[in-house]
């Protein structure tokens, strides 16, 4: 996916990309890691059922690249 498949594919609300926002200064992840989360949350919502990211599912995608992070450091 292009950045401008995975925005309009994978929009969310101003509440969460203020939401990834803070999980990506806190995590200290890169842009590449930005579009990964939002990929994984898309996945997420259609697994779903959702039409749409919602926090739940954009939470649990955040939750799965700290796990992933926290192996390595």
């Amino acid at each position: 996916m292009t950045h401008a498949q995975i925005r309009q594919h994978c929009a969310i609300d101003a509440a969460l990309g203020v939401l990834l926002q803070q999980a990506m200064e806190q995590l200290h992840l890169s842009a590449r890691a930005y579009d990964r989360i939002l990929k994984v949350a898309r996945t997420i919502a259609d697994l779903a059922g959702s039409g749409a990211v919602a926090a739940p599912h954009l939470l649990e995608a955040i939750q799965y690249r700290s796990l992933d992070r926290n192996l390595f450091y």
